[in-house]
């Protein structure tokens, strides 16, 4: 059974205030303009369902904005993580999908399947194994030969051996460290009390990121995963270029992207709403479920 000892009241009291003005269970119009969900405290479309307008590739071993061999194509309002345009082995050619605008305080919802076989040369952990990555570094301060973005992931996996439990939710740490449990864990990942889902149903993935603060996962209407303070840290990154890895420093906003790693997988949802905005009641665009303020975004 997990622990929350880190969690004090007023943080399950804002995380239940938080569920119940998001509304887990909305459904998203893809036509809503992301301009005008921003400035009305809406969820806002990361994906349009046509296209990849507003992201951005990086994969190993190629500059960021090259998606090589079309590993991120969108097909039936389906982002489609593929391999089949890869010559040889995998190479190590793990790969992201950046959304282009940065965010702090946020409800993020994905929902992603896991699809056909592992390729060639992938690692064998990265079987039914996936991900989005938060709280990023730009994509374009990676150096071509960066394994992995400095970054927070909520980690997805899912059941190979039946009646072998494989939760999914968990946390991953390139280049970060999280307070878990009230002191800095030392392990790269930490695993979530969520079920094991086997084949390819999808499964609803949220994270409310509250900057630097609190994070907590959500699996199917099921909170699994809470912990405290991202901070650049640890290892796993490789290759990076040192002056963005300042060991200690608060990760208190970033980019959000999918992850490739070698298992084909689809992402359809992917949405979020602003938790970041004008406080002030007086203004045009106050909005009540804002619980951190941006004093310049006021509209009067």
């Amino acid at each position: 059974m997990m622990s929350h000892s880190l969690l004090r009241i007023p943080s399950l009291c804002l995380l239940a205030l938080l569920l119940t003005q998001c509304g887990t269970t909305q459904k998203i119009n893809h036509g809503t303009q992301n301009t005008v969900a921003a400035k009305q405290g809406e969820w806002i479309p990361l994906f349009n369902g046509k296209d990849l307008t507003n992201w951005t590739a990086k994969i190993h071993h190629y500059e960021a904005g090259d998606n090589h061999g079309d590993t991120f194509r969108v097909q039936d309002s389906i982002i489609k993580v593929r391999y089949d345009q890869y010559t040889g082995d995998f190479n190590d050619r793990f790969g992201h999908l950046y959304y282009n605008t940065p965010y702090a305080y946020y409800h993020l919802v994905v929902e992603y399947r896991f699809v056909g076989d592992l390729h060639p040369g992938a690692p064998s952990y990265t079987l039914k194994n996936s991900g989005i990555m938060f709280h990023s570094q730009d994509p374009r301060t990676m150096p071509k030969e960066q394994d992995w973005p400095i970054s927070v992931e909520m980690q997805f996996l899912a059941g190979i051996e039946k009646g072998k439990e494989r939760p999914t939710g968990n946390m991953c740490s390139p280049g970060t460290d999280v307070v878990y449990q009230g002191k800095v864990d030392p392990r790269h990942c930490i695993g979530s009390s969520s079920k094991t889902y086997y084949g390819d149903q999808w499964v609803r993935a949220e994270a409310i990121v509250l900057g630097d603060s609190l994070i907590t996962h959500i699996i199917n209407g099921e909170t699994v995963l809470q912990y405290s303070k991202p901070q650049v840290g640890g290892g796993v990154a490789n290759r990076y270029d040192p002056k963005h890895k300042v060991d200690g420093t608060p990760l208190k906003e970033g980019f959000i992207a999918l992850q490739s790693e070698g298992q084909p997988i689809d992402f359809r949802t992917v949405k979020l709403r602003n938790l970041k905005g004008c406080m002030d009641p007086k203004a045009k665009n106050y909005r009540a479920h804002y619980i951190a303020p941006d004093p310049d975004s006021c509209l009067y």
